[in-house]
This record gives structure tokens, C-alpha cells and sequence, in this order.
């Protein structure tokens, strides 16, 4: 089903009286039925508007609560309100993001709470922030303070009209806000559900932050279409105790899990040297992998450890997408055990073919297949100059379709320069058609040329890694 927007996908939530679970630690859990949530949104928008705040405005939310969070994020989406999903992070390399983000936005509040208030405030007090300073006392919405009031006025918006921006992670230079629509939103919705085959027998348990894609469009929005309550893990808790994960994951019988690669490599290392009991995996269906490189050999080392506890390998569902296409741009057949090719890692330039090898080779390196373009999307994969290459050919990836934004919050230079000119989206990815699905090979912007051959950086990283002495993520 392909809803009109954003806010009745959870108006048809609240009838189905579907709910969500906080797990914020191993005994410590909240549950939040959707109703409780437009109720609330709906009293937090009712603050929003006699502070003044009008359709269209932009609302950064910099909440550490993923309650918090997904209140306020449907308190703006009721009022016509533009959420701004900000990560909340420990370091000045974050505040600084946040500080060029909040000059980028027009007409911008920031909710936030006490404590993250007096972080900024700290941060920005000696620096060249004056006018940040101004918009923190002006324009600071505070939790905490939040007295209660008369409840909010929800208001219609159209399919065109912008629902909230994604921002890029931008902590070295200006961040880029990637603007998506309702229609973007529905449309990749509506193919993710159908993609996964995700129905509302099924439950999901997420533990990715609800400001990234994969978080918030993937494992709340998308989940809530489809019908399924749903379990959300404390990012930081998934770090702190990564075996929490499974075990949560069995205590609340999820069908559907995710995890990008990193979560894998944390969760094995940790599971190696603690070990799990009376672990029951038979109920997981798929674990969606996504938003970073995936490795063959991480994946099959995370199958093989835990398919004593009845997780079947057909569960490992390899996908592949961007914030500039919404979020999902291919998912495999649902059902069936995932693949790869095995090519020579030095004949991978654009324009060149594919040379197969035996994984034993020296030169051998793998890459695994992430399905074909969900419906309302398309891949193609091309040369330098936009021609067309031939199947099982490397080149670069681009799509169009209703998931792809219009371009970047505020700068009309960059959302040219995404595009070909043709209107093709450039995801800055390469990679190839095989056998009718994609498979990625690296950055474009990230490739080492050395001699005239083509070395992409995960592929070096992830043969480091395999030193006893090195972790995957501790190697640049």
C-alpha cells in the first residue's frame, strides 16, 4: 500500500493500534503505543506553533532520546513543519557541524535538552559563534521547560511538499541538507515494504540511530507501513553491550533485523571472547545490511558463528542505497542465500570488464550482489562522459526514479552537480550490472590510482583488518 504522506502512514498506525518498544538497556525498556505518540506530537506541535514556528519552518531535533526524539520529529511532520535530524554528538567536530547547519537553515528552532544546551553554549561562548549564541537563548526549544498547553493544529500537505531533510555527515566542510518529499518518502516506503516482503505479522528491532536513513526510513517509517510494532535499541546501548542485540532480539521475537558492517565485526568481537547461552535465532527472517561496504567474508564469518543458534544464512540480506534516492535503490530476492562475484582487484577501472577469479586467487577479491532497483527506481551504469556500459562491466552507478531528491537544501550549484544531464542522479559509487543485480565496488572519489591501476580503500582496510592486532574501523 502507497500511502499520500508521511503523517497518514501514522494516522493508519494509530488504527491499527500498533506500538514501539525503547530498549535503553538490558532492563531497561519503555513501550509507546502509536496513539500515545500523536498525542503527544500533537501537544509538542501546540508549543511549536505558539512559539510561533509555521508550516515550512525547519525544526533541528538534537535529542539523545529516541522517544524524544520520534516525538518531536512527528510534531513538526503534523504541523507542515521541515524535521532536521541531527546526530547528537560528544565531540567539537559535531558542534561545529550543527553550527553550519543552523546558519544554512532560514527559519530554524533547535529542540534540544538542558544538558546538550549548556554543551553548545560552552562550545560556542569563546568562539566566533555570537550569532549562534543569539538563536541558542531565541530560538532553543528545551524539553525540560516544555509547561503544556493547548494542543497543536495539524495541517494537510501535499505529496510535493518537503517533509524533512537528511543531512550529509559534513564535519570537515559545509554538511549538504538532501531534501526529500513526501512523494520521495511514500514512493521508497511503499518499495521497501514490497521489496522485503515485510508484512504486519512480522517485528523489527533496529538498533541504528533514528538520524541516519537506515534508521529512520528503514526500521521506523517503512515498518510502521507495513503494519509491524517495532523495537528500537539505544544506539549507544548496542555499543556498550552488543550481545544485548540477539538477545533482545529472541526476548522480543524480531523477524527483521539490520545492521551495517561494522555492526557485525563489533558484535563477533565481543561474542568471541563472552560467548551467548540458550540463544533461539530461528524466528529471524532477514537482517537487512546496508550503509557502509559489505564484506563477503565478515558475513559469512557472522552466518557460520550463529547458525548454532538457528540463524539460517538466507536470512543475510545484502541492500544497497543513498540519502539522495530517499534511502533504498536495490534489495535481493527475500528467501534465498546471498552471492558474490570474485574479480581481480586490479582490473577494476571504469570502462573495463569484470576478470573472474578463483577466491583462493592472490589477486582475488569479492564483492556481493545487492539485488535490482526497487520498483519506481532505476540503475544504470556508466562511462565518464554519461554512455552506457555494457553489463559485468565496471563504471559509475546512477538512478532516477520517484525516490530521488531535487536537490540540496539551500544551494543550487550542488544539486546541479549531482545530476547528469539527462537527470540521472550521480551517486559517486562504481560498480556493475551481473547477472541482472548490482554490485559495488567503491567511491569513485575515494579511489587510489597507483601506476594506472584502481585501489579502493575498504578493500585495503578490510586486509589489514585481518591482522590479530587491528580492528576493522581502527584502520585508515
Amino acid at each position: 500500500m502507497q500511502y499520500d504522506s508521511l503523517t497518514h502512514i501514522l494516522s493508519d498506525a494509530r488504527d491499527r493500534a500498533l506500538e514501539i518498544l525503547f530498549v535503553d538497556g538490558s532492563n531497561d525498556e519503555s513501550t509507546l503505543t502509536i496513539d500515545q505518540l500523536w498525542q503527544q506530537a500533537v501537544a509538542l506541535l501546540g508549543e511549536l506553533q505558539h512559539r510561533g514556528m509555521h508550516t515550512g519552518d525547519e525544526l533541528i531535533i538534537y535529542a539523545n532520546s529516541n522517544r524524544r526524539f520520534l516525538i518531536a520529529f512527528w510534531a513538526a511532520l503534523l504541523g507542515g513543519i521541515v524535521p532536521v535530524p541531527i546526530a547528537v554528538g560528544s565531540n567539537d567536530e559535531h558542534r561545529a557541524k550543527l553550527f553550519r547547519i543552523m546558519r544554512q537553515l532560514k527559519h530554524a528552532t533547535l529542540y534540544t535538552d538542558h544538558e546538550q544546551r549548556r554543551r553548545l553554549e560552552d562550545y560556542a561562548r569563546p568562539r566566533d559563534y555570537a550569532d549562534i549564541m543569539r538563536q541558542l537563548r531565541s530560538h532553543a526549544l528545551v524539553d525540560e521547560e516544555l509547561t503544556g498547553g493547548k494542543s497543536g493544529e495539524p495541517v494537510d500537505r501535499t505529496e510535493d511538499a518537503m517533509a524533512f531533510i537528511q543531512y550529509s555527515s559534513g564535519s570537515t566542510s559545509d554538511p549538504k541538507g538532501v531534501c526529500l518529499t513526501h512523494a520521495n518518502l511514500t514512493s521508497n516506503i511503499a518499495a521497501i515494504v514490497e521489496g522485503t516482503g515485510w508484512t504486519a505479522t512480522d517485528r523489527s528491532l533496529s538498533w541504528m540511530p533514528l538520524t541516519h536513513d537506515m534508521g529512520l526510513i528503514g526500521f521506523h517509517l517503512s515498518v510502521l507501513a507495513a503494519g509491524m510494532h517495532h523495537a528500537i535499541m539505544d544506539t549507544g546501548v548496542f555499543v556498550r553491550r552488543p550481545l544485548l542485540w540477539l538477545l533482545k532480539a529472541q526476548e522480543y521475537g524480531a523477524t527483521q533485523l539490520c545492521s551495517p558492517n561494522f555492526g557485525y565485526k563489533h558484535f563477533l568481537k565481543v561474542f568471541r571472547s563472552k560467548g551467548l547461552d540458550n540463544l533461539d535465532l530461528s524466528a529471524v527472517r532477514l537482517i537487512l545490511n546496508g550503509a557502509e561496504p559489505i564484506s563477503w567474508a565478515l558475513c559469512e564469518e557472522f552466518l557460520e558463528a550463529m547458525a548454532p543458534y538457528g540463524l539460517k544464512k538466507s536470512t543475510m540480506l545484502p541492500v544497497y542505497g543513498l540519502a539522495e534516492a530517499t534511502v533504498a535503490v536495490s534489495i535481493p530476492r527475500p528467501g534465498r542465500q546471498y552471492e558474490r562475484i570474485v574479480v581481480d582487484r586490479h582490473d577494476l577501472k571504469i570502462g573495463q570488464p569484470f576478470t573472474p577469479l578463483d577466491d583462493d586467487a592472490d589477486d582475488a577479491v569479492s564483492f556481493v550482489k545487492v539485488g535490482r532497483a526497487v520498483r519506481d527506481c532505476e540503475i544504470r551504469i556508466v562511462n565518464d562522459d554519461d554512455r552506457v556500459l555494457d553489463d559485468a562491466v565496471v563504471g559509475n552507478i546512477q538512478v532516477r526514479g520517484k525516490n530521488v531528491t531535487r536537490g540540496i537544501y539551500g544551494d543550487p550549484g550542488a544539486a546541479d552537480a549531482l545530476f547528469a544531464d539527462d537527470r540521472w542522479l550521480r551517486t559517486g559509487d562504481c560498480g556493475g550490472i551481473v547477472d541482472g543485480e548490482l554490485v559495488i565496488t567503491g567511491r569513485a572519489r575515494e579511489l587510489i590510482i597507483v601506476n594506472g591501476q584502481n585501489y579502493y580503500p575498504h578493500d585495503l582496510e578490510e586486509m589489514i583488518a585481518r591482522l590479530d592486532a587491528l580492528d576493522l574501523g581502527k584502520v585508515v
